[in-house]
């Protein structure tokens, strides 16, 4: 068992840009969203069904050219808008949404003559609508981490198994006599590995940090099982820097010891794999033999990082489980966030 630390409070990963408009979540509800509200404005200048689906298909032709033109700016330019005051993030997203209207009334051109009169309306209309869209996605940035959520970490930050506490005594006490440096180093890794997980919570750590916390709990499980829990580590060090909400890693890491080194009287391997994936996603895989047909029995703790990552990716990730005849694998795809942390320090590759 090697001596590392852990940082006491690793740094928060935050963005200047609230505005995220390359999410496909962000793009998906922001698109129908618009479109919503040209088919209804249609409605109002209609005098029937047929007029308001042909008035509603020639406002939204423009319309998603616009909101996608809209979509694209913002996305393209948000390492520059980041950098820049809220107002002014404001003001350069409604001036975009000027455009975007400008740029729907030019598509619209092309099939009927519009006066002067429409496209200042436009070039109105595009500007409020990017103000709509920028106000829920502020909201929307201000409620990733509401008390609820605040809470419900908290609450699993206490839910490490008693009886794994009281394993991890027992096998320092039962090591005081024998290999006195031993216990204590158990002892260190037991405190470090509490004093992370009864942190203030924040919303989201860098992956290093979590890995160095999977670590220290896989630690105290190897003295407890010995030879019959084999486990690897296959690191890229390149997707240490990625945002995950706390306590991301350690519940899978833990549901693998249980359903798969506990009633395995042979023992059994557990495989932690973090490597980048085409670029622009990194690939977290926590793979454990199972003893028979045991089930993996993930439930809750699966449940809990599903609903974790929704509320920091939205859709921009994929959960996937694959349960084989004497194996159980999760895999989460997470999107690489922009701007690297300084990691803590963490080993690339470790076998026990």
């Amino acid at each position: 068992m090697q001596k590392t630390e852990i940082l006491p409070s690793p740094p928060l990963v935050t963005s200047g840009w609230i505005f995220d408009t390359c999410q496909l979540g962000v793009v998906l509800r922001a698109v129908l969203a618009v479109q919503l509200v040209l088919v209804l404005a249609a409605a109002y200048t209609s005098t029937g069904l047929a007029q308001w689906l042909m008035q509603a298909a020639w406002l939204t032709s423009g319309g998603l050219c616009g909101s996608l033109a809209w979509l694209l700016l913002t996305c393209a330019a948000k390492r520059w808008l980041q950098r820049l005051t809220l107002p002014w993030q404001y003001a350069i997203g409604m001036g975009l949404g000027a455009l975007a209207g400008g740029y729907a009334s030019a598509i619209l051109h092309f099939t009927d003559d519009l006066p002067w009169a429409h496209w200042a309306a436009n070039l109105a209309v595009g500007s409020l609508l990017a103000a709509g869209v920028m106000g829920w996605l502020l909201l929307r940035s201000h409620a990733r981490t509401p008390a609820a959520t605040t809470a419900q970490l908290a609450l699993l930050q206490a839910r490490i198994r008693p009886h794994f506490l009281f394993n991890a005594l027992n096998s320092a006490i039962a090591l005081v006599r024998s290999d006195p440096a031993l216990a204590e180093q158990l002892l260190q890794d037991l405190s470090d590995l509490f004093r992370a997980t009864l942190q203030e919570p924040r919303s989201t750590i860098a992956l290093a940090d979590e890995v160095e916390l999977a670590r220290r709990y896989l630690d105290i499980e190897q003295l407890r099982f010995g030879p019959r829990m084999q486990v690897r580590w296959d690191i890229d060090p390149a997707v240490l820097h990625v945002a995950v909400p706390p306590l991301l890693l350690q519940p899978l890491v833990e549901n693998a010891v249980k359903h798969g080194v506990e009633p395995a009287e042979q023992g059994a391997q557990i495989r932690i794999s973090l490597r980048r994936h085409r670029q622009s996603h990194a690939l977290l895989t926590v793979t454990n033999t199972l003893a028979g047909h045991s089930a993996p029995g993930l439930g809750m703790a699966l449940a809990n990082v599903r609903h974790r990552l929704q509320l920091l990716y939205d859709m921009d990730f994929q959960l996937h489980l694959r349960h084989k005849a004497h194996a159980f694998q999760v895999q989460l795809r997470l999107p690489l966030t922009p701007r690297p942390l300084p990691p803590s320090p963490a080993h690339a590759h470790s076998d026990h």
